[in-house]
């Protein structure tokens, strides 16, 4: 395997553990916590797609088998996680900060269903991603 596929696949790997791991967390603690990583949150996705973009078009242009349609299919349940994170946890983190960091429940409550939302979508990624190996 070529150096430059290791190291594409162990950045992807490594950023979306990252990504997964601290989403799955924070959907565990309803969210408490978000807002210290939600900056780690969004660059661990972007790190992601850019190795997970360089490995599609080394390993998979041209072709889209059954493996393609699974690794296509976590593709869009990750992108649709970060969308969630993104939209719904920044747009509550900015409306906690303008309140004063006043910890409103209502608030508190959304950023919580976003993470466990992606939380699911996560797992459905790597659920799809790691059967896509053997497809």
């Amino acid at each position: 395997m070529q150096l430059s596929l290791i190291i594409a696949l162990s950045v992807h790997i490594l950023s979306t553990t990252f990504w997964a791991g601290s989403t799955f967390a924070l959907a565990r603690t309803a969210g408490r916590g978000s807002d210290k990583l939600f900056v780690s949150q969004l660059l661990a996705p972007a790190i992601a797609i850019s190795a997970g973009g360089y490995l599609w078009h080394m390993l998979h242009g041209g072709s889209f088998g059954v493996g393609e349609q699974l690794l296509g299919a976590g593709a869009v349940a990750a992108l649709i996680a970060l969308a969630i994170q993104a939209a719904v946890v920044g747009g509550a983190l900015r409306q906690l900060s303008k309140a004063g960091g006043d910890d409103d429940a209502s608030v508190q409550r959304r950023v919580a269903v976003a993470q466990r939302g992606a939380a699911i979508l996560l797992a459905t990624a790597a659920v799809t991603m790691a059967a896509a190996r053997y497809a």
